[in-house]
Parts: structure tokens; sequence; C-alpha cells
């Protein structure tokens, strides 16, 4: 099974299909539903380079190191852009994250199946995102930061958040590069059904805080709220070793360069839900 990402599964079925108009040959493939082999890979990293169109190189990790950073700079400077906003008016900033969470949902679906990768699409998604996160992490400093709060010593709940994520994203490399965590066909196909089974969860989640008016929606600030927190933050996380892995992949089986924004298109949003899933279990705890 593919990567839960339908970006990264895009990757995958176009290297099958030798990354049409880039690759001078055919790339090694696999049945329907198959997953590339450990020896189909190393046998593309010892393989001759193969002959591109004029100007084509495939992607390297530098590619995706630096289109990552870019994008990351945008999310900051339109979240600085959402937090300000959001601060100046409650009512703008539930307006941002609200119509920005819609928006991003739908950028993401055009930018995963449509057939031509489009940079300015991830660059506008980048920034859309930037405005949510912005707004949104706004209202739970708002919310859950009493007054006088010093957030340069980190008691601020979006300093928190943050140091959180950097150190989960530090820890998941870590145990990815030196082989704790080793991205199998059953890691991914265990992993796929858990995201899309909390996916649906999320929905069902997201009608019943609307309709019961209940902070958080099922479970809470209970036990039961918290320990679902906790659960979707492990999942993001362990999304990062699937990330980790479709970069290695798209690098392995010879990614044409641009597809290094889609590279880091992928691991921008997962650094982000799992700096969101961050944001509710720290506000769960403090309520």
């Amino acid at each position: 099974m593919a990567s839960s990402n339908p970006a990264f599964n895009r990757i995958e079925q176009d290297a099958r299909n030798g990354y049409a108009g880039f690759r001078g040959g055919s790339a090694p493939t696999s049945g329907p539903g198959e997953q590339l082999s450990a020896q189909q890979l190393q046998d593309m990293y010892s393989a001759p380079s193969p002959v591109r169109n004029a100007g084509d190189r495939a992607v390297t990790m530098d590619d995706v190191i630096m289109k990552t950073l870019a994008l990351f700079a945008i999310v900051l400077v339109t979240g600085g852009i959402g937090w300000g906003l959001a601060a100046s008016n409650p009512g703008i900033g539930f307006a941002l994250w609200a119509g920005g969470g819609i928006l991003m949902l739908v950028l993401g679906l055009v930018i995963a199946f449509k057939k031509t990768l489009s940079v300015p699409l991830i660059v506008l998604y980048a920034a859309v995102e930037g405005v949510f996160v912005g707004a949104i992490s706004q209202f739970y400093a708002l919310r859950f930061d009493g007054p006088g709060v010093d957030t340069v010593s980190f008691q601020g709940i979006v300093p928190q958040a943050v140091l959180a994520t950097v150190a989960t994203f530090a820890g998941m490399l870590i145990a990815y590069k030196t082989g704790l965590i080793k991205v199998t066909a059953r890691f991914r196909k265990i992993m796929t059904m858990a995201l899309i089974g909390y996916a649906i969860f999320a929905v069902v989640n997201f009608v019943f805080a609307i309709v019961t008016n209940t902070a958080f929606g099922i479970g809470g600030s209970t036990a039961l709220g918290v320990g679902i927190s906790l659960f979707a933050v492990g999942l993001a996380a362990f999304t990062l070793a699937l990330d980790f892995d479709a970069i290695d992949r798209a690098i392995a089986t010879g990614a044409p360069q641009k597809y290094s924004w889609l590279l880091a298109h992928g691991l921008v949003v997962t650094l982000v839900w799992l700096y969101l899933e961050f944001l509710r279990l720290l506000g769960r705890l403090r309520s």
C-alpha cells in the first residue's frame, strides 16, 4: 500500500511509470497496490543515471531541505499576519482559521490529485496555512494563557507546543536514520488505516463539538479526551517516518527536481498537524 499522503502516492505511481517525459528509460515496476521492493530501490541507487530532458535533473536531499525551509518561511510570515489580525479582533481571527481550514482542504486535494505539479499552488497553500496557524494559535493563547504569562520562558501554550513539535521532529528523525523505526510495507498499511480512521473520527468529532457546543468535542477535557489527543500526537509523529521514507524513495527512484516542492509540502503539512495536536493536548490539560 502506498504512503498515506496522497502527494507521496503520486510520487510512487510516477516512479513506476518512469516519471513520464523525464527519464529516458523505464523504471522498475510492481503490481497494482504493491510497494517497490528494497532490492528494486537499491538497484535504482546503483544504476547509471538515466537520460533526461535538457535542463532536468533528479531531486536531491539539499533540494528538499531548501524547499522545506522556503515553505516554512512563508508559513512563519503569514502566520505572523494571522496572529496580528486575530489579536486585534477575535471575530476576524475566527473567520481566518475557520475559512483558512476550508481553503486548505480544497487546495490540498487539488495539489494531491492535479495531473501536473503546480508550485504556485503549493506556495499558496503554505501562505493560507500560515494565516490559519497564526489565527488559531492566537485563539489558544487568549483562551489558555493567563495574564502576565512569560512566553519568552516557554510558559505560554504556543511556545510549549512549538518546542514539543521541534523535539518530536528531532526524535523521529534520529529514530528513522538510526533504524530504530523501520518503514516497512506492513508499517505503511497500519499507518494508512489508522490515518483514515482518525480522519473519519475528526469529522465526526467536529460535528459533535458544534452540535453539543463542547470544547474539543468527544471526551472534552476528561481523561478520555487527553487519551484521544495523546493518540493523535503519536499518529502525527509516526507520520513523519512515512514522510522521511517518501523523501528517500523519491531520491532513490530519480524523481525530477521539481518534486522537491511536493516532498517539502508533505513534510510541512505533517509538522503543522503535529503542532496543532500538541496545542489541543495542552489545551485539554490546562482545562
